[in-house]
């Protein structure tokens, strides 16, 4: 029986737990004085697909626990792969050393990228992490190669690539990003391929930044087909590197394992993190090619090292956990089951387009957004202070799903192993929470 602080006989203490939560904690993206008044899920376990609360009630976990979970939450052949690298290796620096584990991954995940020029791979802890590094060694590689004119970087408009001071600077979100402008590195914001195209000054850049395909933060925001290829030609034409941002769409969520398998593309530096470990441990990789890490190689005096790195770097039980989560790929035929459940979540989500208030559903591969406007006809949104989104998704808790909204976008994306009458309870879900918080409005 689990002892842990909180629980009691017969259970857990619900409303002590939440107190403490109350007390003592500070959620990420979260406005805390509605957190603390409002009523919220205590998760205690997690099986495949399914979270379970404090009280015993099931939920689906619609957003893969924030974009992570791949195989199902618990799942055995992970939970095994890290308790016996736990028993034998818990954590050593990767300053000065190194271990099996991670030599392993390494050659795995360039291994996925058959015929890649991809050849290397540095390892930190998330998704922020992994960009902060492409744009450091971005820009320090330019400057070891005598070109200091190339220092600015090119982003899009509506991009989201981390939190972090260097990630930040590349955010076309305002709300997240624009009080911290002042700690910027220097960006060009464009909307579209059109007016990068455009740009007067190509020679100044240094890279080109994108999460390909979609993009995450700014709604489920699908790019246009061949963009990905225009962008690479691009590129090329003006000696400036490709950074791909696959911190959310890789591994499987667009149906291929890399989102730029689907234009046949590779980037110079392509960023990985979320789903890596299978959404179990926190881990992330910055996968470069062979030019770039030659560019650093030197005596010391040359003060050409790369001087950037993390404490928990290449984590072992984490590098343990990405194994056995690319072992199941093969094992269970993932991507090859996710084509038809793909199709299956389109039929279903076309089925919410009857909704009066559900203006348009954006999907690619097994990431969807719905959107809701208070008037489709007139594309007029519901008021910031409606919280739409945010009620929507409370009240799908009472039919159980929990996923999170980008403001007035509902993000639908399970994990990979979803079942398809799991995913047809979450779809359903979805609709009759946006009928009892939107009802006839639009």
């Amino acid at each position: 029986m689990n002892r842990s602080p909180g629980w009691r006989d017969g259970g857990w203490d619900t409303e002590k737990l939440i107190g403490g939560d109350h007390r003592h904690l500070w959620h990420p993206f979260t406005q805390q004085k509605l957190w603390c008044d409002g009523d919220q899920p205590l998760i205690v376990s997690g099986s495949g697909a399914i979270l379970t609360d404090s009280n015993g009630c099931n939920y689906i976990d619609g957003n893969s626990s924030i974009w992570t979970n791949i195989h199902g939450h618990c799942h055995p052949r992970i939970v095994s792969a890290v308790s016996r690298q736990m028993a034998t290796l818990d954590h050593t620096s990767f300053l000065g050393t190194t271990h099996p584990t991670a030599i392993e991954l390494a050659r795995r995940l360039l291994h996925l990228l058959p015929r890649s020029p991809l050849t290397r791979v540095f390892f930190s802890d998330n998704g922020s992490t992994a960009i902060e590094a492409a744009l450091k060694m971005t820009l320090q590689y330019w400057q070891l190669r005598g070109n200091t004119e190339r220092r600015r970087f090119a982003c899009f408009s509506n991009a989201y690539h981390g939190d972090t001071a260097g990630a930040a600077s590349l955010g076309g979100i305002s709300a997240f990003f624009d009080r911290f402008e002042g700690m910027h590195f220097p960006v060009e914001r464009f909307t579209c391929m059109e007016e990068l195209g455009a740009f007067t000054a190509p020679e100044r850049l240094a890279a080109v930044i994108i999460e390909p395909l979609i993009q995450g933060a700014a709604g489920m925001r699908v790019w246009p087909a061949g963009m990905l290829r225009s962008l690479r030609d691009f590129c090329d034409s003006i000696g400036a590197l490709l950074i791909l941002d696959e911190v959310m769409t890789g591994f499987g969520r667009t149906g291929s394992m890399f989102a730029c398998q689907r234009e046949d593309v590779v980037p110079d530096l392509l960023c990985l993190a979320k789903g890596i470990t299978g959404g179990v441990l926190p881990m992330a990789a910055t996968l470069v090619r062979e030019n770039i890490y030659d560019a650093f190689l030197g005596n010391v005096e040359e003060q050409k090292t790369f001087l950037y790195g993390h404490s928990y770097t290449a984590n072992p039980p984490a590098c343990a956990a990405a194994l056995a989560s690319l072992d199941l790929f093969d094992e269970e035929k993932t991507l090859e089951h996710l084509q038809p459940k793909i199709a299956h979540l389109a039929r279903l989500l076309e089925t919410l387009l009857a909704i009066p208030c559900v203006a348009e559903i954006r999907q690619c591969g097994f990431i969807a957004g719905i959107e809701v406007l208070k008037e489709k006809e007139s594309i007029t949104p519901f008021s910031l202070g409606d919280q739409i989104g945010t009620k929507i998704c409370v009240a799908a808790r009472k039919h159980g799903l929990l996923t999170r909204p980008i403001k007035d976008t509902v993000v639908l994306m399970p994990p990979l192993c979803i079942t398809s009458v799991q995913l047809e309870l979450a779809v359903d879900a979805l609709g009759k929470a946006i009928l009892e918080v939107c009802g006839s409005k639009g």
